[in-house]
């Protein structure tokens, strides 16, 4: 039997807010019922089962009320439920008063970080790298932190890693021949990777009611196995282009030079001592070690 989709929200149970009333009025109702009950229970002049009964009941009343009493912290809520059923949340401050046949669980709102170590992961090109993030989220929707799921900071944990995995996936480590120009890599797009990042793991962590604030790659290397191949790749690819700006650079002087001889009517070249002077001037230019130069004492052409 195959069961469709359905849309999976309305089973979730969303937060409603619940007004307690304050804890110090609360509090002086308490003492004053428990100080009377226990002034008549001592003075009383007549021991009657009535008038005992209602001096105890005061008594009772009295703790009843300290039973309902609770302390909250700046960004931190209140989830009550009564026999299992959720009731709603306060986010109230201070001191507070709700039924004493409320269950409370107190959720810290205060914003929290994770700091996922790294992990060996495989990029775009199937090449291991690790990768590591620092997230910092909190919780929003208090009811689904606590009921649509068994632990949210598990859940967060576990969530964080599988997004990060995913999201290596989706991009390459560095720019390569077989990239289209202008592709993202993890490398070069730190900030395009941190917002995909940031939206990858909202998609997973709205069914926790949590909200992610910030989201950025603390770790990002190539694996041990490949690390130094990767080096010495790199390493060449540097090389390559210092060699051709230097070429570059190296025509550009040579065709000046020439240039200015002609045009100042310094020397008469023709082609074949063009070429000479050229060739000794590219290989002044461009070799990576000091020349010693060649002096010539006698005629151009000797």
């Amino acid at each position: 039997m195959i069961v469709e989709n359905q849309d999976l929200t309305k089973k979730r149970i969303q937060e409603r807010q619940l007004k307690s009333m304050d804890g110090y009025l609360m509090l002086v109702c308490g003492l004053a019922l428990h100080a009377l009950g226990i002034i008549l229970l001592v003075t009383g002049t007549e021991p009657s089962v009535l008038g005992v009964s209602a001096k105890l009941i005061l008594n009772v009343i009295g703790t009843m009320i300290f039973a309902g009493l609770y302390m909250l912290q700046p960004n931190e809520a209140a989830l009550l439920s009564l026999f299992g059923q959720y009731k709603g949340t306060d986010r109230s401050e201070g001191l507070r008063w709700a039924n004493f046949l409320y269950t409370k669980r107190k959720v810290s709102l205060r914003a929290r970080t994770l700091n996922t170590p790294p992990l060996k992961v495989n990029d775009k090109r199937g090449n291991p790298v690790e990768i590591g993030a620092a997230i910092v989220w909190r919780v929003e929707e208090t009811a689904l932190a606590i009921f649509n799921v068994d632990d949210f900071e598990r859940f967060v944990h576990v969530q964080a890693e599988a997004a990060l995995r995913h999201l290596a996936a989706q991009y390459a480590y560095d720019d390569g021949e077989d990239l289209t120009e202008g592709e993202t890599t993890l490398r070069s797009g730190m900030e395009v990777v941190a917002s995909a990042m940031r939206q990858e793991l909202h998609n997973r962590f709205v069914a926790a009611g949590i909200d992610v604030e910030d989201a950025k790659l603390t770790h990002l290397a190539y694996a041990q196995e490949i690390a130094q191949v990767m080096l010495r790749r790199q390493q060449a690819e540097a090389i390559i282009s210092a060699r051709k700006k230097i070429v570059h650079g190296a025509v550009s002087m040579v065709e000046e030079a020439l240039q200015g001889l002609s045009e100042r009517k310094i020397v008469e070249l023709d082609d074949e001592r063009k070429a000479a002077m050229v060739s000794n001037l590219l290989v002044v230019l461009c070799s990576d070690k000091e020349t010693q130069p060649v002096v010539n004492t006698g005629t151009l052409y000797n």
